[in-house]
């Protein structure tokens, strides 16, 4: 064989060899039934999935292919229509993150939400302790994830990691001590990173989300977000509660966030969620703030130190979250028996 030609088919061979190491990861993707919903039509099961966040599977040296088995070795197991993501496993810390997969298209699902929709999930979060953060939140992703989404690429919000800025909208950032909602617009790369989010505790509802009080998270309940739009254009975002059969109010109200002239504002937000954004799901905790930005001070009733997740760790090793009967579609239709 001539050497210039031995030479190209062994390019040809490390550059094969390169492609699987970097390329799409074949992975089986656990089932996760969901529900798109009409006010006329009533539910309609959606054929979807999960996948794991492609960057946290690298950082944890999963590498090549993947299997269903390993999606429970990085705390991610699916049963019937709820996903329960675990913050340690065996010791160490998986944090995972995942987002909701079209099964037939290999795609993103693309939640289109501001035209008077809303979303709701059941949350199971009463093993989160301070400090802990169960995440369910919608970021305005390529709805092939930039060329990946079978593998989990192509991820943003509006922190910009990897300088990678868009929409984001925390439906749900929760422990079973605080909670809050918040609208993160973005207009290019300048996103409002602080959001204009409501937080019952920091309100002044201090007995409106704990173990026992009004919304009583030691239980699952109803988590339901919903966007008014009028004139075609977001104004508002509203959040109820259902628990035991019954509505809970008082879930908080978002008029407004910010100028649209800055990062776009409600209007911004609105045009983001029409545009369609995909579904995120995740469970993690803070070691620079201990998340005090969310359940300590004026925000929640964790003591300094509660957060640590040295401490979480030593003492809420099985700390999880469970997501459930997750629906979309029209405002009043997601929740009817």
């Amino acid at each position: 064989m001539p050497a210039a030609l031995q030479f190209s088919l062994l390019g040809l061979l490390v550059g094969l060899a390169a492609g699987a190491a970097t390329g799409p990861l074949a992975e089986d993707h656990p089932v996760l039934p969901t529900w798109k919903c009409t006010t006329s039509g009533g539910c309609v099961q959606q054929n979807t999935s999960i996948v794991l966040d492609r960057d946290s599977k690298l950082a944890k040296g999963a590498a090549g292919s993947r299997s269903a088995a390993d999606y429970t070795a990085m705390g991610v197991t699916t049963s019937g229509n709820a996903l329960t993501l675990q913050h340690y496993v065996n010791g160490q810390a998986a944090s995972p993150r995942v987002y909701l997969l079209d099964s037939t298209t290999n795609k993103y699902v693309m939640m289109t939400l501001q035209d008077n929709q809303e979303l709701s999930v059941d949350v199971d979060l009463s093993s989160l302790p301070c400090g802990e953060n169960g995440a369910f939140y919608l970021s305005e992703m390529a709805a092939d994830g930039s060329g990946g989404a079978g593998s989990g690429t192509g991820y943003c919000d509006a922190q910009c990691p990897s300088s990678q800025c868009c929409n984001e909208m925390d439906i749900l950032e929760a422990n079973s001590m605080a909670t809050a909602m918040t609208p993160h617009p973005c207009k290019g790369s300048n996103c409002d990173k602080s959001g204009c989010g409501y937080n019952p505790y920091a309100s002044g509802q201090r007995n409106y989300w704990g173990p026992g009080k009004t919304v009583d998270t030691s239980k699952v309940f109803t988590v339901v977000t919903q966007f008014a739009a009028s004139g075609g254009k977001l104004t508002q975002i509203t959040r109820k509660y259902i628990q035991n059969g019954k509505e809970i109010g008082g879930g908080g109200t978002i008029s407004n966030c910010g100028a649209e002239g800055g990062s776009g504002g409600l209007t911004g937000m609105g045009q983001a969620l029409g545009r369609g954004m995909v579904l995120a799901m995740s469970i993690w905790n803070d070691p620079a703030q201990q998340m005090a930005w969310l359940d300590a001070g004026s925000n929640g009733p964790c003591a300094s130190g509660q957060g640590s997740p040295s401490q979480i760790q030593s003492q809420h090793s099985d700390t999880h979250v469970v997501f459930s009967n997750i629906r979309w579609g029209d405002i009043g239709s997601t929740t009817k028996s």
